[in-house]
Order: structure tokens, then C-alpha cells, then sequence
């Protein structure tokens, strides 16, 4: 069955900026994985499908209970957790009735929801929040406890259909896999929008939005990359052999234009030595003519065609862009002690006698643990961005880089290549836009102001800036580096890490990024204490 059919579907912003044109396509039963480039209109697209925008033109149809998470919720501090879950007044009557107040309004109240109470523990169970109590207010949760409570309102629903937009933002990584494990035993309608790969590699199918058209995928979404790939190599081919006709075209028409025009030179030449009539002379001479503008439209048509094949094979061509580069001069010695910590402990985060960490170039670690455990407190102790309470913190001499979750390194009023001349004053003008340029900052794009770049962008030139700098960083910090970046960014911030050559830290909950830069020692933080432990389970 078709639970979302949405015909000839147009959306525009209220300034007249289009979203969508004439878009239309259907979503059945199973799982579905949304993927496309920040800004091409996912979550505006579940909105939609959810009625919380109106389409400009065309029509959106859902069949069935819906449930919908957005990527913001919109909820108050002050709420409780069953008025959140949306059960506060049938718990009130539940209990009511319990203490002896047998009124019929708390029997319509309830209804058939007599069992609500243990069905939403239930729920809440799954997702790890089974220790919350009803009365619970949401301001005293974490925010990873927000986005799985908000899920478990919309489970309550019952839905046939379940849009969910980025729900493992702010959640750890035990949280996630609650997330994976509950989804993959989901038996209704299903369509998802996310960057968490290890989420997408569990979906039926993937839909990808792309220049205003939905193409669907089956498999999950490492099937979706090799098809992709396998299409792409396809387009390439395509472009080079079209290339390469437009050449031969163009080739075959100037050769055609410089023989008519010696014959025509020769014509001449031979109706002035044959001494023919000036009538005869001027008729042979429009023959010849003729004769060559037939010849010359043929081969301008067929140059044409090949243009217009080399137009379509470049529009099967993608524009996701890969960042290409060297940095010898973050090169670390093996075995360097870059930092080396004693009893560290600040904001009462840490048990015990503090956290003891040595980090040796140039290896990269990863930095798991739940929320709230102290992670971006041990991150800013590492850089010296914050002083510990107790313990003591080495540091050699070469420069550490702390990218914190706020990209806040960078002046937003300067441009990107102004602020790369401030971190690399000595280092040529020509040589900064060349690495620039390897960021994919190219001509313009290089000048500008960096309040005006996305999130991956502001990312990319953040690492220009930090990888680029005088002296290089031999210890790189990243706080949460993949949050909120498209598919493409990811892989983009990927590329620039495998040629970064010194030793790294990076706290992310993301497991396949985390795999795709190399890293080969994994700590665990909880409940105070730093732990070294094996990689997670890659299912």
C-alpha cells in the first residue's frame, strides 16, 4: 500500500524562492532513508508530508495514522513527561479512580486506555528512558533524553506511518543503538531523514532528492553508494567518449570549411584560364557554393548534436566535490608524548584521583561515552582552553588545534582567506589560495565572508585555517565534528583527515566516521572514569 503519494508538488518560501517544483512520488510500507545536500528541502519535505506547510501547487496525500518527529521540537521546559507523552489527563483519571473517586467523567477520560501506564513504560523501556517517572519536568533531562522521549510520544500513536528527521542528533552512542534496534523491528511505514550512515544501512530503500527529483534505490545505503559509484563511473565514461566526438566533430567540419575553400580558390582559377562565358562562370560558381553551405550545415548539425550529447552526460554527472591534499608539515615522530595528564579533575566530573590520558604521535583516538559524561570538559582541559581543578597537564612544544562544536575559531566578519592569512601570516599569497582552493574555496568563493558559509563550509575553512596554520598542529581535538553536516561534507571533512599526518582526539557517537579516519585507539568515559576499550561492534 501507498501511505504518502504526493502529485505535482510545489513549494515556495514567501519570498517566491523555490523548494520545490512539480515534484511527485510515492512512499509504501518498509523503511525508507531520505538523503540529499544540506538546503535541498528534506525537512520542509516531511513538513509538508506532516501538514505543517501547505504546498504552493499540487497535493500531498497520507493514508493512515501519522507520527512525526521533527529535527527541533517544539517543546517547554516546564513540561512533564506524561503531559510530553500526551497520556497526563488518563493517568490523572487512572489514578483518581484508585483512590476511590469513581466519577464517570474519569471513565470517558480513560476510555480503553486502561493499560496506558504499563504500555508507555514499556515503550519508554525500549529507549532506555524506563527510569523516568511521569511527573518528570523536561528541563531536568538531557537532550538525547528529549529527542527519545519526543519518539516515544509519537510510538504511543500507534502510526501506520513514522517520519522521524534526524533523530540521533544529540543521542550517545548506547542511545543510538536503542534507536537502530527498535527500527529494524519496525513493521509499519517508515521514512527517515538522516546523515547517521549506520542508521541508513538499515533502511529497505533509499530515496535521494536530488535537483528536484526523487529517484529511489533498493537496498540500504552502503547498496545506494555502490550504485551510485557504479552510475558515476557509467556518466564519466559517457562525458570522455562524448568529448571526444564533439572533437572529432569539430575537427571534421574545420577540414570540410578548408577544402571547400580550396576548391572554391581552385574553381576560380580554372574558370579565368578556361575563358567560359561570364553567365556559365557565375552559374558553376553558385553550384559550388551551394555544394559547400550543404556540406558546412551538416557538419555544423552534427557538432551541434555532439554538444548536446556531452549536455546530457554532464547532467548525469555529480557535483559532490572531494578535498585533495598533502600536509607533510603535520607530520608527528612515532612515539612523541604530545600530553600527558596526571589526576585531572574539574567541575566534579571526574571520580576518584582525576583521569590520567597520554597521547602519543601520531595516533588517533576516538573519545565514546554517554552524554554529560565530561568529554568536551576533557577536551578543553587537553587544549588548555580550561584550567583543572586538580592534577597536572604536560604539554610539548608543538601546537594543539581544538575545533569545539560551536566552530567559533574562525572571525565571521573577515572572509575565509583573510582568516587563513591571519593563522599563516608568512606563508606566500599564491601558495594560501592554492591550499584554499584545495578546501574547495576556488575564485570567489575564497572571499567570502565566513558569517555567510553553511555548516560544512564554516567546517572546511575552519580546518584550512587550523590545518594550514604557522606552526601546523601536531594534535588535532574535534568536538562533535560530523554534527549537522551533510553526506557530502562528511565525506569531504574525511578526505582532510586522512592527509592530516599528526595525532588526533575526536569525540563522536558517529561509529562509521570514526572508522573511515583510521582510528586506532578507542577510551570510554562514564561516570568519571577514562577507560581504554575495543572498537564497538561494527553491526
Amino acid at each position: 500500500m501507498s501511505f504518502v503519494v504526493c502529485t505535482n508538488l510545489s513549494f515556495s518560501w514567501p519570498d517566491d524562492t523555490p523548494v520545490f517544483d512539480g515534484l511527485s512520488f510515492t512512499i509504501g510500507g518498509g523503511r525508507t532513508g531520505l538523503v540529499a545536500p544540506n538546503g535541498a528541502g528534506k525537512s520542509t519535505l516531511l513538513k509538508l508530508i506532516a501538514g505543517e506547510y501547505r504546498p504552493t501547487a499540487g497535493s500531498v496525500s497520507v493514508d493512515g495514522v501519522l507520527g512525526y518527529l521533527p529535527q527541533s521540537l517544539p517543546l517547554v521546559g516546564d513540561l512533564t513527561v506524561a503531559e510530553v507523552l500526551e497520556i497526563a489527563p488518563v493517568v490523572a483519571a487512572l489514578h483518581a479512580i484508585e483512590s476511590g473517586d469513581a466519577s464517570e467523567e474519569h471513565f470517558t477520560t480513560i476510555g480503553n486506555d486502561w493499560d496506558v501506564e504499563e504500555r508507555t513504560r514499556a515503550g519508554l523501556d525500549r529507549l532506555g528512558l524506563g527510569h523516568l517517572s511521569f511527573d518528570r519536568r523536561l528541563d531536568t533531562l538531557s537532550g538525547g533524553q528529549v529527542v527519545s522521549l519526543g519518539l516515544a510520544a509519537q510510538l504511543l500513536k500507534r502510526p501506520d506511518l513514522l517520519l522521524l528527521d534526524e533523530p540521533t542528533n544529540n543521542l550517545d552512542l548506547e542511545a543510538r543503538h536503542r534507536l537502530y534496534d527498535l527500527l529494524e523491528q519496525w513493521t509499519g511505514g517508515l521514512l527517515l531523514v538522516s546523515h547517521d550512515r549506520a542508521l541508513l544501512d538499515r533502511m529497505d530503500r533509499i530515496a535521494e532528492l536530488d535537483r528536484g527529483e526523487m529517484r529511489f534505490y533498493g537496498g540500504n545505503f552502503t547498496e545506494y553508494e555502490e550504485a551510485v559509484r557504479a552510475a558515476q563511473d557509467v556518466a564519466e565514461k559517457n562525458v570522455r567518449n562524448a568529448e571526444q566526438e564533439l572533437k572529432r566533430e569539430k575537427r571534421e567540419l574545420q577540414e570540410a570549411r578548408e577544402r571547400a575553400a580550396r576548391r572554391a580558390s581552385n574553381a576560380s582559377r580554372n574558370l579565368k584560364n578556361a575563358g567560359l562565358p561570364k553567365i556559365f562562370a557565375g552559374t558553376m560558381k553558385r553550384d559550388a557554393q551551394e555544394s559547400a553551405g550543404k556540406a558546412n550545415e551538416l557538419h555544423a548539425a552534427r557538432v551541434s548534436d555532439a554538444k548536446a550529447r556531452l549536455d546530457e552526460a554532464g547532467r548525469a554527472l555529480r557535483n559532490d566535490q572531494k578535498i585533495s591534499l598533502e600536509l607533510p608539515g603535520t607530520n608527528v615522530p612515532a612515539g612523541r608524548t604530545l600530553v600527558a595528564a596526571e589526576g585531572m579533575r574539574a567541575r566534579s566530573l571526574f571520580a576518584g584521583d582525576g583521569v590520567d590520558l597520554t597521547i602519543r604521535g601520531p595516533e588517533r583516538i576516538a573519545l565514546l561515552g554517554p552524554n554529560g559524561a565530561g568529554k568536551s570538559t576533557l577536551l578543553r582541559l587537553l587544549s588548555g582552553d580550561l584550567e583543572p581543578d586538580d592534577g597536572r597537564i604536560k604539554r610539548a612544544d608543538g601546537r594543539i588545534a581544538y575545533l569545539s562544536q560551536r566552530l567559533d575559531l574562525l572571525d565571521l566578519d573577515r572572509t575565509v582567506a583573510e582568516n587563513l592569512t591571519a593563522f599563516a601570516p608568512q606563508t606566500p599569497d599564491a601558495q594560501r589560495l592554492n591550499l584554499l582552493a584545495r578546501f574547495l574555496f576556488r575564485g570567489p568563493r575564497a572571499h567570502l565572508p565566513v558569517s555567510v558559509l553553511s555548516g560544512g563550509e564554516r567546517l572546511r575553512a575552519t580546518l584550512a585555517c587550523v590545518l594550514g596554520a604557522e606552526p601546523a598542529p601536531q594534535l588535532l581535538l574535534l568536538d562533535e565534528p560530523t554534527n549537522n553536516l551533510d553526506l557530502v561534507s562528511v565525506g569531504q571533512l574525511e578526505s582532510a583527515l586522512h592527509a592530516y599526518e599528526g595525532a588526533l582526539l575526536v569525540v563522536s557517537h558517529d561509529e562509521r566516521f570514526l572508522r573511515e579516519i583510521g582510528v586506532d585507539r578507542w577510551l570510554r568515559l562514564s561516570e568519571g572514569r577514562l577507560l581504554e576499550t575495543g572498537a564497538p561492534d561494527a553491526g
